[in-house]
């Protein structure tokens, strides 16, 4: 007698059997989201050091401050933009596995992902609320 494995691995779905290759397909376009969710990240370090950068010619405290502020509130909003694209690179990524250990890995980046975007945020109600500090 056979056995399926163990009862968190799936089993091979419709999109598996019968169309291999659109699954395929979607495989490597959620590697590709991945990609764009790595490079908007990038993106916005890059445009955060290029500012700090700035910020750390001005000779007064309070408008380097300000700046290096305003930097990191856009920083943020790169990684809260990357993280949420992340979330539907895994969602692609649960959705062709069928494994419950990949449904409970998603449950747990989704969990984790909402507390740093829970923090960033704020973090950056407090830096509006006070720049120079």
């Amino acid at each position: 007698m056979e056995t399926s494995g163990q009862f968190w691995e799936g089993t091979p779905s419709l999109l598996h059997t019968d169309y291999p290759g659109l699954t395929y397909f979607l495989e490597h376009l959620a590697a590709w989201i991945d990609i764009l969710a790595i490079l908007i990240m990038l993106i916005g370090i890059l445009r955060f050091l290029v500012g700090f950068l700035r910020a750390e010619t001005k000779l007064d405290k309070p408008v380097r401050a300000r700046i290096v502020n305003s930097e990191r509130i856009e920083l943020a909003r790169y990684v809260l933009a990357g993280l949420t694209v992340f979330i539907v690179s895994d969602i692609m990524h649960t959705a062709l596995s069928l494994d419950l250990g990949d449904l409970l890995f998603l449950g747990l980046l989704v969990a984790i992902r909402s507390a740093v975007s829970h923090f960033l945020s704020r973090e950056v109600l407090q830096i509006k609320e006070n720049p120079e500090l």
